[in-house]
């Protein structure tokens, strides 16, 4: 810095410059608008029709706010479209016209003046003064702006402002792309966020945005600036940097602006002094830049963190630390309004709940937040993946939407890129075909802006990808790799339930750090009493077919029990999900799908938490915290079920992306039956690096004095931190003492039907081949039964844990990993029509059948009575020490007076639910 400069700077820390005039000034544009709609689309009856309407609405807001548009005429209904999403009251896709009078001050017309919209689906155009803006403005991602210095005058103007939100580029499937789509948030019409009209001097900044560098512990400030005078002009470009410790700085430097404008760059080191942003320490710095020119001043103000996001040795780090992304998806799904909430406050409960779950990262598939979204990530800590607006099967085969790509892809660099929050790029979401061009556009973003970490896409189904990293990635998101799953859905139903497994072998060899994609997807049973909740644009015709329908078949009092089954065994499997995951050295996060409810794409209610981010009750956060946290305790042990002649044994690893090792600490496991502890111990940690720790310890059990079937839980925590998890076994004794007394147990129908004539006590268990019946299950339906309407369709397992045929089987009232065999050899049966038969063992059916679902029911039936069982409890029995102790239960139940069924059944209807041989 030269002599005069130093005097600037001096000059200016100590107050001894005049002041300078400052001349922005913004006229807002927000209040009662006209507005006139002419034509609509409606997606709903695939017809165009004319929709004639002149009346106000208020802006920032939307047609569907205003109750405007082509009224919902659709009545609650367990069919298409009602089931495949929640459905708008007032659907408007067309142009819509909005015009007001806004009055300017004097001198406008020498100065310059931009009119700014935040958001907008998806071409504007403006009128001024009954004159035609030269150019639209088309963007899903960024503010619309339009420069409209020729067009105004002093005093009042007529602004007309045509807005088009009818789908202009083919960016996705089936309008899934969660920037402009009707699954989750709505094809909104109408401007939302910030409405304003911004005057300038014709000499003035355009954007500043700030590289930080963690290794240099500088940061270089890029400042574009604007001159619409004609000529070169002398400014002066100051840059204020402070913290929230209040520390000031100043770089004040002499430019010459040419006419075209001019690019300033600085470079500014913070030394030691320099403050990290992360998830545990968000630290903000704030940069003010002041343009000085003569007698005016301007100034941009904007927030930005010291944070480097690498992929060293195939893993990811923050600041050089390893890194763990704990992650949900967040699709635009707000289902008061149908948009994203453009002020922070909206973001505030959104994040907030994601760190109440234990998590630090958002995936935003195909679309990108608005402002608010990143300033509330940046404040608490959070790591975001954006993207393109894009979830295409066709990808480069439009040149005017490639066009649009690139350009929106400048306006996210422009608008959001120096949030510290913006951590990772994604050109789209399961895209195709064209790889050569998803490459060369990640290189493309990757040499304009280092700031972030980009991938071609977040996972493929395109044949030769997907599998492996593609050259341009500098992370990798997949479901399963060349060399195998990677994600549990692809394993939890085909294999029985072990949890000594990782997916090492999946990904060894790895090149760049893997994310597992949309892990989940497990879908939970409507809450019904979530109805009252939609209050806003959005009627849950689906939610309330379903609640009509349950009701018209007398089941509207199992609602929640359906609800507590399918979403209990859904948290059990997210645990696993994730727990597998942090086991596996060479994964470096996962992204689940869903903390929270989907709701389009065929209802899918995969979440723990509804669409409004509120709790289900299915598990407490405190709960899932546990095995979704910066620290982890992890077990591994072999399997779910034993025998009291086995000794329980598993492996002690501990996950620890928290902020520091961990040293001096002590770890305590307990084995308990219920709160009696029935072993213990302890280890004396020696240094817990940051990653995943293996070898901390064993914990190991002979199970001899365990007498009676007993569910045991392994709790390990780390002494005074409140860091704990646990797990669950089920140990059943090795001899049994079956003795069938005047009970027949039989897999064969003729055996079955003499012993009832007789009067018998009938077991009757067939063979699973020769059953009518559904495929049994033990994980439940995949994302949703409308969307993938070609599964078996059951969602869990339903029991009565006190009912006296499980006194001697230990169960909850939903499906746990014990019952895996079982519900694997075994069909479903439906009994709408067996109106005698009670169930002991109940199945959940998908929310669109409704249908009355068993797996083991009991009955009178001729003279005798009967206990059915679609489970086999006949096969290979002494091999199989649940099947048999839940065999032995049952008919302990049998023999006691407990066992006297209410209903009766005749022979035909068991004859029905058995195949003739």
């Amino acid at each position: 810095m030269n002599r005069n400069n130093l005097l600037l700077v001096a000059l200016l820390m100590f107050g001894l410059m005049p002041n300078l005039r400052a001349t922005s000034h913004v006229v807002q544009l927000s209040g009662k608008w006209t507005v006139y709609l002419d034509s609509s689309y409606n997606d709903l009856t695939k017809k165009t029709e004319s929709v004639n309407y002149k009346g106000f609405i208020n802006l920032p807001g939307t047609t569907d706010d205003a109750n405007i548009g082509l009224p919902n005429t659709l009545l609650p209904a367990l069919e298409k479209p009602q089931v495949l999403r929640l459905t708008r009251k007032n659907s408007f896709v067309g142009k819509a016209q909005y015009s007001r009078v806004f009055a300017l001050p004097k001198g406008v017309k020498k100065r310059s003046v931009m009119i700014k919209l935040e958001r907008v689906l998806w071409q504007s155009e403006l009128k001024i003064n009954g004159k035609n803006v030269v150019v639209f403005q088309e963007s899903l991602s960024a503010p619309h702006c339009f420069d409209v210095s020729n067009y105004v005058r002093e005093g009042e103007n007529q602004i007309e402002l045509t807005i088009d939100n009818r789908k202009k580029y083919d960016i996705s499937v089936n309008n899934m792309a969660h920037a402009y789509t009707n699954e989750t948030q709505i094809m909104w019409n109408g401007v939302l966020g910030e409405m304003q009209c911004v005057i300038t001097d014709k000499v003035r900044i355009e954007n500043v945005q700030v590289y930080p560098d963690v290794t240099t512990k500088s940061i270089r400030i890029v400042a574009k600036t604007v001159n619409l005078t004609g000529k070169k002009q002398k400014a002066t470009l100051q840059f204020a940097l402070k913290d929230n410790n209040h520390s000031f700085k100043i770089i004040a430097m002499p430019i010459t602006i040419q006419p075209s404008g001019s690019i300033v760059e600085n470079e500014y080191v913070l030394g030691d002094d320099m403050q990290l942003w992360d998830e545990f320490k968000p630290h903000l710095y704030t940069l003010t830049t002041t343009l000085n020119w003569k007698k005016n001043s301007a100034a941009q103000t904007l927030n930005f963190g010291m944070r480097q996001v690498t992929n060293r040795n195939s893993a990811l780090q923050i600041n050089g630390q390893p890194l763990f992304l704990r992650g949900t998806l967040e699709c635009s799904i707000f289902p008061l309004k149908g948009y994203p909430p453009m002020e922070k406050k909206g973001w505030v409960k959104v994040f907030a709940n994601a760190r109440k779950w234990g998590l630090n990262h958002l995936r935003f598939h195909s679309w990108c937040p608005p402002k608010a979204a990143f300033q509330v990530a940046d404040e608490m800590g959070f790591y975001l993946q954006v993207e393109l607006p894009l979830w295409s099967l066709t990808v480069n085969k439009d040149t005017a939407m490639n066009r649009f790509l690139y350009q929106e892809a400048d306006r996210i660099i422009s608008e959001y890129g120096n949030h510290p929050s913006f951590c990772f790029w994604s050109i789209g979401n399961e895209l195709q075909p064209d790889f050569s061009y998803l490459n060369n556009f990640a290189k493309i973003l990757k040499n304009k802006d280092k700031r972030h970490l980009y991938t071609a896409t977040s996972f493929t189904f395109e044949k030769g990808h997907g599998q492996w990293p593609e050259p341009e990635d500098d992370f990798f998101i997949t479901q399963t790799t060349k060399k195998g799953w990677v994600r549990g859905q692809g394993v939890f139903d085909a294999e029985p339930p072990t949890f000594a497994k990782d997916y090492l072998a999946s990904v060894e060899g790895m090149t760049v750090p893997l994310i597992t994609h949309e892990i989940g997807q497990y879908a939970v049973y409507p809450n019904v009493a979530e109805i009252g909740k939609y209050t806003g644009v959005l009627d849950p015709l689906n939610f309330k077919a379903v609640k009509a329908d349950l009701n018209n078949k007398g089941l509207l009092s199992k609602a929640n029990d359906y609800l507590m089954a399918s979403g209990k065994l859904a948290a059990i499997l997210y645990k696993e999900e994730i727990e597998r995951a942090l086991k596996t050295k060479g994964i470096s996060g996962f992204q689940l799908l869903d903390l929270h409810d989907f709701p389009g794409q065929g209802t899918a209610l995969v979440g723990l938490l509804d669409a409004f981010w509120d709790s289900k009750g299915l598990i407490k956060d405190n709960e899932f915290r546990m095995f979704c946290s910066p620290v982890v305790p992890l077990l591994r042990f072999s399997k779910a079920t034993y025998t009291n002649n086995e000794t329980f044994t598993a492996e002690i690893q501990i996950a620890n992306y928290g902020n520091e090792a961990l040293k001096g600490k002590t770890l305590i496991w307990k084995i308990a039956d219920g709160k009696t502890v029935l072993k213990q111990g302890s280890t004396l940690l020696s240094d817990l690096i940051i990653g995943v720790n293996n070898d901390i310890g064993k914990v190991n059990m002979n199970l001899s004095e365990v007498k009676n079937a007993k569910s045991l839980t392994i709790n390990v925590e780390i002494e005074n931190m409140s860091i704990e998890n646990n797990w669950q076994i089920w140990v059943y004794p090795e001899k049994l003492d079956l003795q069938k007394a005047d009970i027949l147990i039989t897999a064969n129908y003729k055996e079955a039907v003499d012993g009832l004539s007789k009067g018998q006590k009938i077991l009757y268990s067939p063979k699973k081949e020769d059953i009518v019946g559904l495929e049994g299950k033990f994980v439940q339906v995949f994302w949703s039964p409308v969307h993938f309407p070609d599964q078996p369709g059951t969602m869990g397992l339903l029991m009565n844990p006190s009912h006296p045929a499980f006194a001697n089987f230990p169960t909850e009232m939903h499906t746990n990993w014990q019952w895996w065999d079982l519900c694997k050899k075994s069909k479903t049966i439906c009994i709408d029509s067996i109106k005698g038969a009670t169930p002991i063992v109940e199945n959940v059916d998908n929310f669109v059948k409704n249908r009355k679902l068993c797996s083991v029911f009991e009955a009178k039936t001729d003279k005798g009575i009967l206990i059915f069982s679609s489970m086999d409890l006949t096969t290979d029995i002494l091999n199989r020490p649940v099947a048999k102790q839940l065999l032995y239960s049952l008919t302990e139940y049998m023999k006691s007076p407990e066992f006297n069924p209410s209903g009766n059944i005749s022979l035909n209807e068991i004859k029905s639910l058995t195949v003739e041989r």
